[in-house]
């Protein structure tokens, strides 16, 4: 009898991979396969996705640009989605702009230059996709994905349609969105203005990061959120956590509050770091720090004791 990724495989338009390692589509290159990876061909195939994981029971996660997520050393069960680069549905109308959701966050300045519009600058050297922007506010000390976003495309089982930012509770580093609902299309409305200003200012924040970031190794980006009137990294440093090592994965000497894989790193190394640091720094501080991280498949028991501040799904 037909197994659940036999019916996905005759339903659904696009690539689809059985037992995908997922480590290389992570920034931190860690974590172990999904039962099945699938990049449907467009919105038409993305909805019977949709249909077919409700109707067969099956798990569905998403996979956006791999930036700030950790993926368990014994992969993930059910449906890994991973929306294409060039999903159908761009379009430009003066200063407002409609991108796809997978495609890489350089796309938005881009895109944007090109059209003489600038206030995008904050999304310099942020990795990952657009939809995975939205779904963290990501941002700098230079702005943050809601001053720019002014409506999003939602996709579940039922369809697909645009929601305005204003329903999203965008928050430092919080997108609430549905459950179950996937970003498809990201809508942004920008200005008219310098172009070559923009451009200089984003290579200027480009340049800091080369220097105060440890971009020459597999890293999440930051691991927690900077908590009120302070900084994680300042907090890890103090309680004696820079450098600190577990298996191959270690907190960077370049900057605390980045773990960094050494070469072959486990989840499960990447996750003591994680606790270890939430515990000292509650301990010594009395603060519970926050992570940007998301624990994505299938952790063990143990690994997930006494874990919290962190999103699993």
């Amino acid at each position: 009898m037909p197994g659940w990724r036999d019916e996905i495989e005759a339903r659904v338009r696009g690539e689809i991979v059985r037992d995908a390692p997922l480590a290389p589509r992570t920034a931190i290159r860690v974590g172990g396969a999904a039962d099945l990876l699938v990049r449907p061909a467009d919105p038409d195939a993305l909805a019977e996705l949709l249909r077919a994981v409700r109707a067969l029971g099956v798990p569905l996660s998403i996979l956006g640009g791999g930036a700030n997520t950790l993926v368990a050393d014994a992969g993930v069960r059910g449906v890994v989605l991973k929306l294409p680069q060039d999903f159908p549905g761009e379009s430009t109308s003066g200063a407002t702009l409609v991108l796809a959701a997978g495609a890489p966050t350089s796309r938005l300045p881009a895109r944007a230059h090109g059209l003489g519009l600038v206030g995008m600058e904050f999304i310099a050297g942020i990795p990952g996709t657009l939809g995975g922007c939205v779904a963290m506010n990501a941002g700098t000390r230079l702005g943050e994905m809601k001053d720019v976003v002014t409506r999003v495309e939602l996709a579940t089982a039922e369809g697909a349609g645009f929601v305005p930012a204003a329903a999203l509770g965008f928050a430092y580093r919080t997108c609430r969105l549905p459950p179950g609902a996937v970003v498809t299309r990201v809508e942004v409305t920008l200005r008219a203005g310098d172009v070559a200003a923009s451009a200089a200012l984003m290579a200027e924040d480009r340049e800091k990061r080369r220097k105060t970031q440890p971009l020459d190794r597999p890293t999440f980006g930051s691991t927690f959120r900077n908590p009120e009137g302070d900084f994680a990294g300042r907090l890890i440093e103090a309680v004696g956590l820079k450098g600190h090592r577990v298996g191959n994965a270690t907190w960077s000497t370049v900057h605390a509050n980045f773990v960094t894989n050494l070469g072959g790193a486990t989840a499960r190394d990447v996750l003591a770091l994680v606790k270890l640091a939430r515990s000292r720094v509650k301990e010594r501080f009395g603060l519970d720090l926050e992570a940007e991280v998301r624990l994505l498949g299938e952790f063990l028991a143990e690994d997930l004791a006494d874990v919290t501040g962190i999103t699993h799904s």
